[in-house]
């Protein structure tokens, strides 16, 4: 039996339906995350979990009970948003003891709680300063020590990691996932970032105007997208319409194809029928604009060297893994 099921699931605003029957499963102590655009539903369906946006119909488990007509402090479900909202005014420790002041829980018992979840978070020694006094990535992990402190049956994480620099924001979220995994708490995690979704979940519901388009894990999603949105937002895949796919492969193509840009190989042997129009530097992978048969390709490839690099204008050969082709709708 599932911990978390969504079943039959609507919300409208006015006239306008953000999400109709919106179906999904989520087993006891998985890391799940919503992926999908801005505007898609992703947070909205979040926050009706959390109780704090109505639905127009269906039903929302958690461990077998019905949370629709229960309050959201009585749902033992914690939120952790992109905002920090913490209590300007209080200390790091009083702001992760402010959930427990909320259940009753006060004395020793508040105070080894507390140290246990600042702990967890690295920020025992932090415990004595006010929000102004620390870091954004600091501030975060308080108010995650505030939720985790609770002990939620749920853990729920919107965007709350798209605020910081990208240095801090990998530090967190390996942080988050090692806490997820070693107190083996059920955690929905929405985000626009393909990156955090691939690199933390479990699985991914990829989510678009309102649906869930496709579910499963990293792996799944980025090899096998079931349409074109899905190959377009995860990854950097060529999309080719029945024409150019033909073109390129020269036989005959009925649909759509997808291909990912490190499956394409560029080299200096076989016949020289490709052309780099650009290129640019990524780190670790240099991505070219490459045209053959007037269809044009972006390749992705590791920058090993200085001498492996292919300048613009330069004709170069170009091989494709036919394992990589992805037909889509």
């Amino acid at each position: 039996m599932s911990f978390v099921s969504v079943q039959h699931l609507h919300k409208r605003y006015a006239n306008s339906p953000v999400f109709d029957d919106i179906n999904c499963e989520i087993a006891r102590g998985e890391f799940v995350t919503l992926l999908g655009p801005s505007g898609c539903g992703k947070s909205t369906l979040l926050r009706c979990i959390a109780g704090l946006t109505p639905v127009d119909g269906g039903r929302i488990l958690l461990d077998g009970q019905d949370l629709v007509p229960v309050s959201p402090q009585k749902r033992g479900i914690g939120m952790v948003f992109q905002s920090y909202a913490l209590f300007p005014n209080m200390t790091v420790e009083q702001n992760v003891a402010f959930g427990l002041r909320m259940q009753k829980v006060a004395g020793e018992a508040s105070r080894q709680r507390v140290r246990e979840a600042l702990e967890l978070v690295e920020l025992g020694a932090f415990a004595g300063r006010y929000p102004h006094q620390l870091s954004g990535g600091q501030c975060q992990r308080v108010a995650l020590a505030r939720s985790l402190v609770t002990r939620p049956r749920l853990l729920l994480l919107d965007e709350p990691l798209s605020a910081l620099d990208a240095r801090i924001r990998k530090h967190l979220r390996e942080q988050i996932r090692a806490i997820q995994r070693e107190l083996g708490l059920t955690t929905i995690f929405v985000t626009h970032d393909q990156e955090e979704a691939l690199t933390m979940s479990d699985r991914i519901f990829l989510m678009n105007q309102g649906r869930i388009v496709q579910s499963g894990d990293a792996e799944t999603l980025y090899t096998a997208p079931v349409d074109a949105f899905a190959a377009g937002f995860i990854g950097n895949y060529n999309l080719l319409d029945a024409d150019a796919a033909s073109r390129l492969l020269q036989r005959p193509v009925q649909s759509r194809l997808a291909i990912r840009p490190e499956a394409i190989s560029l080299g200096d042997g076989g016949a020289p029928d490709a052309l780099i129009r650009s290129h640019s530097l990524l780190g670790n992978v240099i991505r070219y604009r490459v045209l053959i048969r007037e269809v044009e390709l972006v390749v992705d490839v590791l920058n090993r060297s200085a001498a492996d690099l292919h300048e613009d204008g330069k004709r170069v050969s170009l091989s494709i893994d036919p394992a990589a082709l992805c037909e889509v709708a």
